[in-house]
């Protein structure tokens, strides 16, 4: 497929992650309201959200794949955002210590050209060990995963914290399930590694 690939994401973890599969693709920052509509499920919300970070770039990009990717943490149904400071991120390992926490990704291939859209949700259970206090802070002053959903990096020394994980694909956990990107790109015909 002659279309370049787009990625409609700020974020540094998702590119990292397409890189794995396409070393060359453009980003933009889709800059879409994130905010949940009233009663909106988390899998609703990160399915609209994938597919209006994809359409947003539809005009900017007209002969494109556009990806679009929006990833929401639950710990007993309620969504849990990125801490932000320490005190939260302390408060959201403390909620998690022996619970199994879902992560809910939305994940959107647009084609700009043919205006054809496929989009998914992939789920993925991370089961957190009974933590202490003390664990919770070596880990948050080891790592500082304040800009990430649930207060860890799974990929990093997260993984001290968890007695299991329950998914496809390690990389949704991240923020982009790529074994399903995969599908979805060779679907419309583009070649990975490429």
């Amino acid at each position: 497929m002659k279309n370049r690939l787009i990625l409609a994401s700020s974020s540094a973890y998702r590119k990292q992650l397409l890189e794995k599969v396409c070393p060359t693709f453009d980003c933009f920052n889709p800059d879409i309201d994130e905010s949940p509509k009233p009663k909106e499920t988390p899998e609703l919300l990160v399915l609209r959200l994938a597919e209006q970070k994809a359409l947003a770039g539809k005009t900017q990009f007209p002969k494109n794949l556009i990806i679009g990717s929006d990833q929401v943490c639950c710990i007993n149904g309620e969504i849990v955002g990125k801490p932000g400071n320490h005190q939260n991120a302390v408060k959201q390992l403390k909620a998690a210590s022996g619970q199994a926490i879902t992560f809910y990704t939305g994940l959107a291939l647009y084609n700009s050209e043919t205006k054809q859209m496929q989009s998914l949700i992939d789920t993925f259970e991370v089961g957190f060990r009974e933590l202490s206090d003390s664990l919770i802070e070596r880990y948050l002053q080891i790592e500082q995963p304040y800009n990430c959903a649930g207060s860890f990096k799974s990929e990093g020394s997260g993984i001290v914290l968890f007695k299991h994980l329950k998914g496809d694909d390690p990389n949704s956990l991240i923020g982009l399930p790529l074994i399903k990107l995969c599908g979805l790109l060779e679907s419309q015909d583009f070649e990975l590694l490429t």
